[in-house]
């Protein structure tokens, strides 16, 4: 037997790695496929000695005893090659498709699957706008939308007086077909059934077959408390109705949570920002402040209380999702200057200004003028 150079083949050398052997080989096979050279007979002798020399080569085994012993047959009889009948064309590709789409750009690259049976109905997104308050307290809302539902003539199976379909003769109820390309077995969506793998021999008449028609749902959901603005709510198959009875999609509820008048949420705080009075911040006393259940929260005003003093209520803030824990409610307090003051108040104020000592009255003021001159010197 004439020695075979495997290797040469390939267009490899003897110490190449299997990902180079699998490279080498699928640029050949590709190149002289026969399907790409109909009539060329070279070109599929050469497709064959490509096969036959990847086959050997990319099993270890075989590979060792083709390099010690070459392809005519060594102790005991055993040859290390051969073309294997059982040699699987797709091995050097990372799916069976793969060669196809390569081959033919597609047209034969993979399997359609476009069997119905298997596809459920598409999936809903529906956005909802809830206040602040429904987000603290939770509730039950229902949603009103248009879809594909159900056909409830024929139950959904597309076939008149709910008669069950009868299996695709074409396909055996499979959905798809085989034949042979070359010595491949290519598999396509059956034709005659469009890949539902059933015949209609009498199509609904109000779904036409399709057993799913137009429709309005009204669907009562519950809004769990705590939820944050973005969050969503999967409601599993209210979405849209399968072909023929296929399972239905999900129904998907996208939340936003409104802004509110007074409260500013931060992830699971409440802030309020809450103005006084010049003789409230100065005396010092109390302000009420309602909270989203309806109660009211008394923060005590000391003092001296300065503008943008922060006041915490702890567990006051908004529920945490799924948990029995809150957030903290936190106050802020702006001291508002008074305006429009009658001759009475202005006197007042100009004779607490005459008599006010600046280092007791108003240490920080005190304290920055003093940094200020002795900077500029």
């Amino acid at each position: 037997m004439t020695h075979k150079d495997y290797y040469s083949v390939l267009g490899v050398s003897r110490n190449s790695s299997q990902d180079e052997l699998k490279k080498a080989y699928r640029k050949l096979a590709i190149k002289y496929h026969p399907d790409k050279n109909q009539g060329d007979k070279s070109a599929e002798e050469k497709f064959k000695e490509i096969n036959e020399a990847y086959d050997v080569l990319r099993d270890e085994q075989k590979r060792a005893a083709y390099d010690r012993y070459g392809t005519n047959p060594g102790p005991g009889g055993n040859s290390g090659s051969g073309f294997s009948e059982n040699f699987d064309f797709a091995e050097g590709f990372s799916n069976f498709g793969e060669i196809f789409e390569e081959m033919f750009g597609g047209a034969f690259g993979r399997r359609d699957s476009g069997n119905n049976r298997a596809q459920p109905g598409s999936d809903i997104r529906y956005d909802l706008s809830i206040s602040l308050e429904d987000a603290y307290r939770g509730r039950k809302t229902t949603l009103r939308f248009s879809t594909l539902v159900r056909c409830p003539s024929c139950g959904g199976n597309g076939s008149e007086g709910n008669n069950k379909p009868a299996p695709c003769p074409a396909c055996g109820g499979r959905g798809s077909v085989r034949y042979n390309q070359s010595f491949i077995t290519i598999e396509k969506t059956c034709q005659t059934c469009g890949g539902s793998g059933s015949i209609l021999s009498d199509p609904c008449k109000k779904c036409s077959g399709s057993g799913r028609i137009k429709g309005d749902k009204n669907l009562e959901i519950n809004i769990p408390p705590g939820i944050m603005s973005g969050g969503q709510i999967r409601i599993t198959g209210e979405g849209e109705a399968g072909f023929k009875g296929a399972p239905a999609g999900n129904l998907y509820v996208f939340v936003t949570v409104n802004s509110h008048k007074v409260l500013v949420r931060r992830d699971h705080d409440l802030y309020c920002s809450v103005p006084i009075s010049f003789t409230t911040a100065a005396l010092g006393g109390e302000i009420r402040v309602p909270d989203l259940d309806g109660s009211d929260n008394v923060v005590k005003i000391s003092a001296g209380t300065q503008t943008g003093a922060k006041f915490k209520i702890k567990g006051k803030g908004m529920p945490i999702l799924n948990s029995s824990r809150r957030g903290d409610f936190f106050v802020e307090v702006v001291l508002e200057t008074p305006v429009s003051l009658s001759k009475r108040q202005k006197e007042i104020l100009e004779k607490f200004d005459g008599e006010k000592d600046e280092q007791t009255n108003h240490p920080k003021s005190s304290e920055f003028w003093k940094k200020l001159k002795d900077w500029i010197g």
